[in-house]
């Protein structure tokens, strides 16, 4: 599989959420070499802003809706920027069984957590972990957003001090 393909995939939908004065996070979901659902954060500015809506989430609900049956066991997910603990949840429920992330998320990523402390469902899950593929990417996507004074989406946050550092 070309990550550093699919990885760009979500960069693109990463970088059009930006545009559109979003978070810029992007994700594909990818079966035998194929996208089979997308999504992009969503409801990080305006009067709508939410915890909700994140790329991952939409993401799964899309390839939910689509109704294609397949093993899931043999797709891989790809985000722009590290899972946080309820993205990550929902994809080891989903049986999702690799995760593949540009950009770590110091402040919300739980792709480094200690699982060993959490329930059977959690701590046994043998999802694979791939991270740094295409961070530099993503990097600046998140460099764009930060140094952006209309964004007040995690502003002055441990993760936009730490991207704004780099």
């Amino acid at each position: 599989m070309n990550y550093n393909y699919f990885m760009q995939k979500a960069l693109d939908l990463a970088e059009k959420t930006l545009k559109n004065g979003e978070f810029p996070v992007g994700c594909v979901i990818v079966s035998q070499n194929k996208i089979i659902a997308e999504g992009s954060r969503k409801n990080t500015s305006g009067s709508l802003t939410n915890e909700i809506d994140h790329a991952e989430i939409i993401a799964l609900r899309r390839l939910a809706d689509s109704g294609e049956v397949l093993d899931k066991r043999e797709t891989t997910l790809f985000c722009t920027l590290e899972p946080c603990l309820m993205c990550f949840c929902a994809i080891v429920l989903s049986n999702i069984n690799k995760i593949v992330y540009a950009y770590e998320d110091v402040m919300g990523g739980c792709t480094r957590a200690d699982f060993t402390k959490l329930s059977p469902l959690y701590r046994n899950s043998k999802i694979s972990i791939i991270p740094n593929i295409l961070r530099e990417k993503s990097l600046e996507l998140f460099r764009q957003y930060f140094a952006d004074s209309n964004n007040a989406y995690w502003d002055k946050s441990l993760l936009a001090n730490y991207t704004l550092i780099q």
